[in-house]
């Protein structure tokens, strides 16, 4: 476990301009800052209030019947506000023949975000309960417009709103995450906004927790609730994952991931992949 002794070295990186490592969290499926599959509410890159970070990240699921990938980009600017983007693709592999789609039929979206903390510091509050606060939104873009509006699609663009907490709680080398998700998204955009009769927002949760085996290592569990707008059962995701940071400009995430139930195809689980660069 963290030791303690953590505390003071928080105090002595704050001084230096930098985060502890693995508390600006990794890059999740849609570019911010946060877990796997949960958005968190710290911001992207080791930067303090006086400096910037970056970073880039690639992301491979692959799933019994469907391969996912993601790559994509952010900045976090003074440790208030966070810019991102994330180009998705969602392969169905030979699936795609058995839905009429044809083999590697993908689809495939960008997702552009924007993040801001309202309060609170999620680290170096360690006197106090209050966690940091984010609140955020994402504009999403499908492709395959045609195949979205044939499965009962409204839209193949949508915006989801978020309000984020985050607290680690150095003493106990625990992180604690919760966000809520204002969203029409169906599988998170890769199969458009909205469905037959049903162009409303719902509230969804994304939660995540993790322990901090050693300033480098973490491991943990994440649960996103979903929508369910075109009748094809979308399912609830979680994830059991781990991270290691090498250093301030390289990490390596890894989980194992149950998505489900995906367009009528059961028991989507599998391993994921990502790589993340920057500083």
């Amino acid at each position: 476990m963290v030791l303690c002794a953590q505390a003071a070295q928080a105090q002595t990186e704050m001084r230096e301009g930098g985060k502890l490592l693995l508390t600006e969290g990794v890059s999740n499926i849609e570019g911010a800052g946060g877990g796997g599959i949960a958005t968190w509410a710290l911001i992207t890159g080791y930067e303090t209030r006086d400096g910037i970070g970056a970073n880039v990240h690639a992301t491979g699921i692959q799933l019994k019947d469907y391969q996912f990938r993601a790559y994509g980009a952010a900045v976090g600017i003074r440790d208030r506000v966070e810019l991102s983007y994330a180009h998705q693709e969602f392969d169905t592999q030979g699936t795609g023949v058995k839905l009429g789609l044809g083999r590697d039929f993908t689809f495939s979206q960008d997702v552009y975000g924007a993040k801001v903390k309202l309060l609170g510091d999620a680290v170096y509050d360690q006197d106090s309960w209050v966690p940091q606060v984010s609140v955020g939104a994402q504009y999403k873009r499908a492709s395959q417009s045609g195949v979205l509006s044939f499965l009962g699609a409204k839209d193949n663009s949508g915006v989801d709103w978020f309000v984020a907490a985050s607290k680690v709680f150095l003493n106990e080398s625990l992180v604690l995450n919760g966000a809520v998700r204002e969203t029409k998204a169906n599988q998170t955009g890769l199969l458009g906004f909205g469905g037959p009769g049903n162009d409303n927002y719902h509230t969804e949760f994304e939660g995540s927790a993790a322990l901090l085996l050693t300033k480098r290592f973490a491991a943990g569990v994440e649960y996103r609730t979903k929508p369910n707008n075109l009748g094809l059962k979308e399912d609830d995701w979680k994830d059991v994952f781990v991270a290691y940071a090498l250093n301030k400009h390289l990490s390596v995430t890894a989980a194992y991931v149950d998505l489900g139930e995906i367009a009528t195809f059961r028991n989507q689980r599998g391993g994921y992949l990502s790589l993340q660069a920057g500083f």
